[in-house]
């Protein structure tokens, strides 16, 4: 098995550029480009390399970055076979686009936001963050995990004060915000539960309220592109098995049998 993994916002033309390379190599299998958000990093690697287990032919690329930076790619041109987003927002817009292979959507798994800091904080609450001076939060214009953010800020009565105060630290995605607030360049973040299992130095201070913000849940298409490769599709359907729950399971994500 070969995977191949962009593990930071790639601009169009040099991901291209990448994919070009990667195909001018001698072919030794069925190839599938997945586009993940950047959430889901870690459990990739799992989930592809079991998947290879019985299908070794298989040779993946991939590219993680925001979930609405991916789909702005795919929509553009870029080669992608799988997409796994944040939300489904993003999933909407390239079905507008007709980008999404009719029918081949799934549900892979469920998320919770929560925020981090280093441990010295006292803060259990949304109110106690009126107390920091620095807060990261992924972009809300293409980052899921931010717009999340911004709902329950904003449903809470504080995103207007920390924003006009300064206090927001905008990043490029959810793994960008957990490492800011992982090296202490901020005093606490907004990310999933997943990645704040990931921290080294912070710790997760709370659990943001579930009624404040959309149900957190990572929808998965094959592109029409995708619909036509036949390691793709397998792919695709090995995602909502029973071995791939429990990968996403032991990565700290709920899924169909947790719910």
């Amino acid at each position: 098995m070969i995977v191949r993994s962009i593990c930071r916002i790639v601009p169009l033309a040099g991901f291209l550029v990448l994919l070009l390379a990667f195909y001018s190599q001698p072919a030794r299998g069925e190839r599938v480009v997945v586009f993940a958000a950047a959430s889901l990093h870690d459990v990739m690697d799992e989930l592809t390399a079991s998947f290879a287990v019985q299908h070794s032919g298989a040779e993946f690329i991939r590219n993680h970055a925001a979930s609405g930076t991916l789909a702005r790619q795919i929509a553009a041109g870029a080669p992608a076979d799988i997409y796994l987003s944040a939300n489904p927002r993003w999933l909407d817009f390239l079905m507008e686009k007709d980008r999404i292979a009719e029918g081949r959507v799934a549900t892979l798994a469920r998320n919770d936001l929560v925020f981090i800091g280093r441990e010295a904080l006292e803060i259990v609450q949304l109110e106690d963050l009126l107390q920091l001076e620095r807060i990261a939060l992924g972009s809300p214009s293409s980052v899921p995990a931010g717009e999340y953010a911004v709902h329950a800020l904003e449903a809470a009565g504080l995103y207007g004060i920390l924003e006009q105060q300064s206090r927001l630290v905008m990043a490029r995605d959810v793994r960008q915000a957990l490492i800011y607030a992982d090296r202490g360049e901020v005093d606490g973040a907004f990310v999933y539960r997943t990645d704040g299992r990931m921290a080294k130095r912070a710790v997760i201070h709370f659990a943001v309220p579930g009624a404040l913000y959309p149900e957190v849940f990572y929808p998965m298409a094959l592109t029409t592109r995708g619909a036509k490769n036949k390691a793709a599709d397998e792919f695709f359907h090995f995602l909502q098995g029973e071995k791939a729950q429990r990968i996403l399971e032991r990565h700290g994500f709920l899924v169909s049998g947790d719910l």
